[in-house]
């Protein structure tokens, strides 16, 4: 795991010398890149510099009750007064369709959990070694000597519970449950959170998940056990990423199985894969998401190949 004490002295000091700051949460947001960029927020606000937070898609809606922020749409802003550019967390889902905007000016800052990253910026911080950005984030704040309000800790905590599935995936390491404690020691309110994200789900989620789990079957060759939802579906139970992952990892919980798949048609003619597995059982799911285009972590990954979702007598085919 990298220390990145010279990445992180380099980040604030650009953080202290710029006036205007623009910092970006990737597309289809989940509760990492949101937390990351939040915090960052925070603490860039309270030093009594300008900030927006950008991002190709909407705030996520299920966060209202933690954070009245909102995401401001790249071209809704000028892109030319920005001295520091800070993107968070999975670079590749939006931030490269507007990296070439910015011109010479700005620093460009990086900071990712994901490997395979082939974007870069000016400062780099990227290490696949970290539960999360708000890992990573947590760790630039104390290097930095920098306190912590209860809001930030709030937004940190947030991000590290979304990518550790709620400390339950092997990535929750002895040094997030030490952040986690020093988190909740400050105020961040790990049940609210956990409701949130985890627990208060709308009955349309619940029946995209009663679909899903329904067609649900394991392949005893290699252990998979592999789900598909329509578009047609996923419209009518108004599902969204967060929902479509979350039935991943369900399904990687039924015993005798080595991973999870979850085929999802999206716009465009685009289907998306979602790959799910744990430590013990011994699969490599970025290799798998690599045979189709896609890449992430061992332990979850994902792809995107063009098609639909055709039922047969014997499952199911993409054509």
């Amino acid at each position: 795991m990298t220390n990145f004490a010279k990445e992180f002295h380099t980040l604030n000091y650009a953080i202290l010398n710029s006036e205007n700051i623009l910092l970006f949460a990737h597309s289809r947001p989940d509760s990492d890149t949101t937390g990351s960029v939040l915090a960052l927020h925070e603490y860039i606000k309270n030093i009594g510099k300008n900030a927006d937070v950008a991002c190709l898609d909407p705030f996520p809606e299920y966060l209202l009750p933690l954070s009245q922020n909102h995401f401001e749409y790249p071209a809704h802003l000028d892109l030319a007064k920005y001295d520091l550019v800070i993107a968070a967390d999975s670079v590749e889902r939006g931030f490269h369709k507007i990296k070439d905007q910015f011109g010479e000016k700005p620093v460009i800052a990086i900071l990712d959990h994901h490997p395979d990253i082939t974007l870069t910026g000016d400062i780099n911080i990227i290490d696949p070694a970290f539960s999360s950005v708000c890992e990573i984030v947590f760790n630039f704040f104390e290097s930095q000597k920098i306190p912590l309000n209860r809001q930030m800790a709030t937004y940190l905590m947030l991000g590290i519970m979304g990518d550790t599935g709620m400390f339950q995936h092997s990535n929750t390491t002895p040094r997030v449950m030490e952040i986690a404690s020093q988190l909740m020691k400050l105020g961040a309110p790990l049940a609210k959170i956990v409701e949130m994200t985890f627990t208060n789900k709308k009955i349309s989620t619940l029946k995209l998940w009663g679909k899903a789990f329904e067609k649900a079957k394991i392949n005893p060759e290699n252990g998979m056990i592999v789900s598909v939802l329509t578009q047609q579906e996923l419209d009518e139970c108004d599902a969204g990423t967060d929902d479509i992952s979350q039935v991943a990892g369900i399904l990687n919980t039924v015993p005798g199985t080595k991973f999870s798949l979850i085929l999802s048609e999206r716009e465009g003619g685009v289907i998306k894969g979602s790959l799910r597995s744990e430590e013990y059982k011994g699969a490599d799911v970025s290799k798998i998401a690599a045979l189709f285009g896609g890449g992430g972590h061992k332990l979850a990954s994902g792809f995107e190949i063009k098609g639909k979702i055709v039922e047969t007598e014997d499952g199911w085919k993409v054509e």
